[in-house]
């Protein structure tokens, strides 16, 4: 049976449609009590199945193409690019520029699981497609980017800011200067050996 889950998104539009973020985000309880464990998709990635970009799980509306999907420690990266002499492309690009849709979704099949007090945890799936959806329903995993050179510097401070908690002072201060300049700070307290676990769970550092 096809399941799926939902990340949410944050998308910065450039005209060449390039996408990337992450399709799942592994450890963390769903609103549908499932945990994907690391590693979870490591065998399907490794048979060379075809993951298809897709809108809304809809096999109809092929969109684009992933030409990258990985796992790291923080979960499963997907790099793709947007049909964009494609009306469905094109149609998906306006929208994510225009923040009027803003998530992933994983299609795929479960194969193994465990279960644990508070979850089901999937241990080994095969992954099928990653969807452009409306809704999602985990809230941690992003789309970071579509390129990275038109993250603008209010985008990049709202980022830090809203979604990775920090205050405004210290994510101004990595934005200027770096680690060093957070570490620097009078008034950055813990938010220093904060900021560098944070960056080392996401792999920034």
């Amino acid at each position: 049976m096809m399941e799926f889950k939902h990340i949410d998104l944050e998308l910065k539009a450039s005209g060449d449609g390039l996408i990337e973020g992450y399709g799942a985000v592994y450890g963390v309880v769903d609103t549908g009590g499932d945990i994907i464990a690391p590693g979870a998709f490591r065998d399907s990635l490794a048979s060379g199945r075809k993951v298809r970009m897709l809108k809304q799980h809809d096999p109809s509306q092929v969109i684009g193409v992933w030409t990258d999907i990985t796992e790291d420690r923080y979960g499963l990266r997907v790099k793709g690019q947007l049909l964009m002499r494609t009306e469905a492309g094109r149609d998906t690009f306006e929208e994510l520029a225009a923040k009027a849709i803003d998530g992933l979704s994983i299609g795929y099949r479960t194969l193994e699981v465990t279960r644990s007090e508070e979850a089901r945890i999937i241990e080994k799936a095969d992954l099928w497609e990653v969807s452009v959806v409306t809704f999602q329903m985990n809230t941690l995993a992003k789309i970071d980017a579509v390129k990275a050179a038109d993250l603008s510097k209010r985008d990049l401070e709202r980022m830090l800011t809203q979604d990775a908690q920090m205050t405004r002072s210290v994510a101004r201060a990595l934005m200027a200067g770096g680690y060093d300049a957070v570490k620097a700070m009078h008034d950055a307290g813990d938010d220093a050996e904060e900021l560098a676990a944070l960056l080392r769970d996401r792999l920034i550092l």
